[in-house]
C-alpha cells in the first residue's frame, strides 16, 4: 500500500516559505528555525518584452549572488554551526523558495505578464511569478537514480501540490517542474535537487505545442498527443513501457539523447494525474535514467528533465502533461555544443541519428 503524504511548512530567516514533505506523519520539522542572519530577501528584477521574437526575457542580477560550487553545501540539512537552507536535521523531501529567483521573490504575488500591442519597442514590469528549490534527499552524495521508486513518487506528489498552489496564486501562467544534473550542464550544487518556475507568462516552446496541437485538431479532428503516441510505441525507438507510461525517443529528436515520457490518458498537468500513474512512473523513470548512467560505462550522464504542463489559462485544453529528458552527451568523452545553427538560427542537427541513440539505452542494461 502506498505510504501516507505528509507536509509541513515552516519559514526561514528572510520570510521565505520552506516545506518539508515525506512519508511519514509530522515531524516537527517545519519547528526548526533558521538561525542565520540573511537580511532582506532578494527580489527579481523584471521581465522585457523582446518585440522581434514576441516573447518575454527575464532579467535577474540579484542571480549574480547565487552559489557558486560552495565548500558548505546549502541543501544539506543544519547540523551545529553548519546552518544551511534547510533548518530541520533530517528531511526526505524538502521545498523553499530560491533565495536568487529569476521570478518573484516578493512576499505577495503579482500580475501576470500584461498583452503588448506591439507599438511600443521598450515593454518592462516587474517580474512576477515565483521560483523554488526542490530537495530530492537529505543524502549530499545520492542521485535522483539512486533513490527508491517510492521517493521518485513522493517528489512528484510533492511537485503536483506545488503546481496547484502554485496555480492558485494568480500571478503564474505556466508552472515547469525540472532537474539539471552533471557539470556538463553547467551544475554547481552536487546535492541531489530540481527547481519550479511559476512563469508570469507562457513560455515560447509551449506556446509553440499549443499552437501545433491546435492547428492538427483543426486539421484532422483529432488529438496531436494521442496520434504522436499511436505512431511512436510501434517504433523501434521505445525505450521503455507499462500499462500506464510510455517512453520514447522521438521520430525528430534534437538532442543527441532525447526521451519524451507520456502517461498513456490525457492529463494536462500534474494536478490531475492519479495515484497509480504517479506510483506506476516511478520505476519506469528509474529504469530509464539507469539506463542513461549505462550508455557510456564510467560517465553519469549529463541531463535536463523537466515536467511540460498545460498553461492554467488559454490554450490548456490543448496541451498534455509529459516529461521530457535531454542530454548533451554524444559519445564517450564528448558533448553536443549548441553552436551558431543551434543557438543562433534555431536549426538542429542530430549527431547520432535518434534510432541509434534509442538503440544505445535500450541495450544499456
Amino acid at each position: 500500500m502506498r505510504p501516507a503524504f505528509h507536509m509541513e511548512s515552516g519559514s526561514l530567516a528572510d520570510g521565505r516559505q520552506i516545506l518539508y514533505y515525506s512519508t511519514e506523519p509530522e515531524a516537527g520539522r517545519a519547528g526548526y528555525a533558521d538561525k542565520r542572519d540573511l537580511g532582506d530577501r532578494v527580489s527579481a528584477g523584471e521581465i522585457r518584452y523582446d518585440v522581434l521574437r514576441d516573447e518575454w526575457v527575464a532579467v535577474s542580477a540579484g542571480r549574480s549572488g547565487r552559489p557558486q560550487l560552495p565548500v558548505a553545501c546549502p541543501l544539506c540539512p543544519s547540523h551545529g554551526d553548519e546552518l544551511t537552507e534547510i533548518p530541520a536535521p533530517d528531511y526526505e523531501v524538502a521545498v523553499f523558495e530560491n533565495r536568487f529567483p529569476s521570478f518573484g521573490g516578493t512576499e505577495t504575488p503579482g500580475s501576470l505578464a500584461p498583452e503588448v500591442d506591439g507599438a511600443a519597442m521598450e515593454v518592462a514590469v516587474p517580474a512576477s511569478g515565483r521560483c523554488e528549490v526542490v530537495v530530492f534527499s537529505d543524502d549530499h552524495d545520492s542521485s535522483l537514480v539512486d533513490l527508491s521508486p517510492e521517493r521518485i513518487a513522493l517528489v512528484v506528489r510533492a511537485q503536483a501540490q506545488r503546481t496547484a498552489d502554485l496555480y492558485a496564486r494568480g500571478d503564474i501562467a505556466q508552472v515547469f517542474c525540472f532537474e539539471n544534473r552533471g557539470v556538463e550542464i553547467g551544475v554547481t550544487l552536487h546535492h541531489p535537487h530540481g527547481q519550479i518556475y511559476g512563469y508570469p507568462y507562457v513560455t515560447p516552446q509551449t506556446q509553440k505545442y499549443l499552437s501545433a496541437a491546435k492547428r492538427h485538431k483543426e486539421t484532422t479532428g483529432r488529438d496531436l498527443f494521442d496520434d504522436i503516441i499511436e505512431s511512436e510505441s510501434s517504433s523501434e525507438r521505445v525505450i521503455a513501457e507499462n500499462d500506464h507510461w510510455i517512453a520514447f525517443t522521438p521520430f525528430a529528436a534534437r538532442w543527441p539523447f532525447e526521451v519524451q515520457v507520456y502517461p498513456k490518458a490525457r492529463f494536462a498537468d500534474l494536478t490531475e494525474l492519479p495515484e497509480e500513474y504517479i506510483d506506476s512512473f516511478a520505476p519506469l523513470y528509474l529504469d530509464l535514467l539507469k539506463r542513461c548512467d549505462a550508455a557510456y560505462p564510467g560517465e553519469p550522464m549529463p541531463y535536463m528533465s523537466g515536467w511540460h504542463q498545460a498553461p492554467v489559462g488559454e490554450g490548456r485544453e490543448f496541451g498534455r502533461l509529459r516529461l521530457e529528458l535531454v542530454s548533451i552527451r554524444r559519445g564517450p568523452g564528448r558533448v553536443k555544443f549548441l553552436a551558431s545553427s543551434e543557438s543562433v538560427m534555431g536549426g538542429w542537427v542530430h549527431d547520432l541519428g535518434p534510432e541509434a541513440s534509442a538503440s544505445i539505452l535500450k541495450g544499456a542494461l
